[in-house]
């Protein structure tokens, strides 16, 4: 059954400067009101992480505990498509993030990313699978043996129309990994969907794209660019544009590059500074580009999802789509932690919440 909750009188709040941004942004002026309306399309689900809109007009979802489903948004029904046993839920660990091949008709394969059990080591993989139309066959490793811990693993995947996939990994509670470019953990990784390395990646024969990275949980291209919502310790949670050999700081560099010694480490490691952070953190989880005509307001917006304040955050970005003008909030605190959104190609937005019980996704659009 759909449940109805209309939110007329929510409007646009612009960001205050409570945030306490080690770097302010400018101009940061509300783009105007808007009236939007939302409900809970589904509920009773159990920490979905991935929401993704499908070619078949279905919301793609993966739960954390291992089950990959296909959620009609019109009736709410959930379709269970596979449950992959070998998953492991330990602590924010299990099966993660998850795209489809972007000519899914004609190759219609999704990759997965999840933690398990091997041996005595947890570990994550991403794994191809084909689509029958009914369930998930032929599971294709990888990429393996990505360290992975009960916090810290990151793990968003996106393809992109050069038939790229990234991986978005963790540091899995060891600082030592992501300034070393021989481990895959704390980077993006670059690779081809059969597995193999890319031959103009940074390094020959290296699946990382860049580096310095503690705990990125979204991934979006758009603009002919690739964007990542990251994971402070308890100060400066980041987006940030990935650049290709870029280092991203983590652990020498939090944020920006101002504080003692953080100027030096950046100008001698080539590091990217983030296009905005927040302190104290929001834990910014999924995140998606708008461009839609439905809430013309959002559009060239990254729409971004926060677990610990518990909203989403509308970013508005520039001409150059590389910096953030203005930054607004939505349903802080009405459904609770937000972990992942996807937006319709009628410019409707999908949120799943992350509160571990009677779990929904609500889809947000103008009243």
């Amino acid at each position: 059954m759909r449940l109805t909750r209309k939110y007329a009188w929510l409007l646009l709040i612009p960001l205050v400067a409570a945030l306490h941004c080690k770097k302010s942004n400018k101009n940061v002026e509300p783009p105007g009101a808007v009236e939007i309306k939302d409900s809970a399309i589904v509920s009773n689900l159990n920490y979905p992480w991935e929401i993704l809109w499908g070619p078949d007009n279905y919301i793609w979802m993966t739960e954390r505990g291992g089950r990959i489903s296909r959620v009609n948004p019109g009736t709410g029904v959930v379709t269970p498509i596979l449950t992959i046993s070998e998953v492991v839920s330990n602590g924010e660990g299990g099966l993660l993030g998850m795209v489809l091949h972007p000519n899914f008709s004609s190759t219609p394969q999704v990759f997965v990313v999840y933690d398990y059990n091997n041996g005595s080591n947890y570990r994550e993989k991403v794994v191809r699978y084909n689509y029958n139309g009914t369930t998930l066959t032929n599971p294709a490793i990888l990429i393996d043996n990505i360290a992975a811990s009960s916090i810290h693993n990151g793990s968003r995947l996106v393809i992109t129309p050069d038939l790229k996939l990234f991986i978005s990994t963790g540091d899995a509670s060891n600082t030592s990994l992501p300034q070393n470019i021989s481990s895959v953990n704390g980077k993006i990784l670059r690779i081809n969907l059969d597995g193999t390395i890319p031959a103009d990646n940074p390094v020959a024969g290296n699946p990382y794209w860049s580096f310095g990275h503690r705990n990125p949980q979204g991934l979006v291209f758009a603009n002919n660019r690739l964007y990542s919502a990251e994971h402070g310790p308890s100060n400066d949670d980041e987006i940030n544009v990935i650049e290709k050999a870029k280092n991203y700081g983590w652990p020498n560099v939090e944020g920006f590059c101002d504080g003692s010694g953080e100027q030096s480490f950046c100008s001698t490691n080539n590091v990217r500074e983030p296009a905005r952070n927040w302190t104290p953190t929001a834990a910014v989880s999924g995140l998606d580009y708008y461009n839609g005509d439905l809430i013309p307001q959002w559009k060239n917006s990254l729409l971004v999802a926060a677990l610990k304040n518990a909203r989403i955050y509308q970013m508005k970005l520039d001409g150059s789509f590389t910096s953030i003008t203005q930054t607004n909030e939505y349903f802080t605190n009405v459904y609770g932690r937000l972990r992942d959104i996807c937006i319709s190609p009628s410019g409707k937005i999908y949120v799943c919440t992350s509160n571990g019980g009677n779990d929904k996704i609500i889809e947000i659009s103008k009243k």
